[in-house]
């Protein structure tokens, strides 16, 4: 059957021009939807962050890791040595500092890039001279047992929603230390 045929047999059929123009414009409406979806998803671990962040020292201190100064996103920048990442909550005293990693669905690949967040802080305090142990901590409000085991396994603090707060639970075994 020829394309002629084609057309005269189906006379409301769609050309190949009109199909692809009509992909092209769902794309973009796609696009615009995913963008928006990132928005709130940002959004809502920025809501996440100011719910778990103030309270963070006190429940800390409670583990008897005493922090005087707390920050929220903290970024680190060194050009020279191609050093960049940004932390969500970053506690710390003269002798240790604490990495806080906060999602609101936390998953195995958020923590294993904190992994490498941390040993990036790692390089770049022993490029400054920074001998401070550096500690891990990993929030989210739905956190799997798959990711809790995980975390906990690879020496990060959980931090996890109860009722109106949040508890902190111990890494298995000692804390790692970057």
């Amino acid at each position: 059957m020829t394309e002629a045929q084609t057309q005269q047999t189906y006379p409301k059929g769609l050309d190949f021009e009109q199909v692809w123009a009509a992909l092209m414009e769902n794309r973009e409406q796609i696009k615009e939807i995913g963008k928006r979806l990132g928005d709130f998803t940002n959004s809502f671990g920025d809501v996440v962050e100011h719910m778990i962040a103030p309270n963070l020292q006190e429940k800390f201190l409670e583990l008897g890791l005493d922090f005087q100064e707390a920050s929220t996103k903290h970024k680190v920048r060194d050009k020279k040595n191609d050093i960049k990442f940004e932390i969500d909550v970053f506690l710390q005293n003269g002798d240790t500092a604490m990495l806080v990693e906060i999602k609101a669905d936390l998953t195995i690949s958020d923590i294993n890039k904190h992994i490498i967040r941390l040993e990036k802080m790692r390089k770049y305090a022993d490029l400054r001279g920074d001998k401070r142990h550096f500690l891990g901590a990993v929030a989210g409000i739905v956190v799997e047992d798959e990711e809790k085991e995980y975390a906990l396994s690879n020496g990060f603090y959980l931090i996890e929603p109860s009722g109106e707060n949040f508890n902190i639970t111990l890494p298995h075994g000692k804390p790692k230390e970057w």
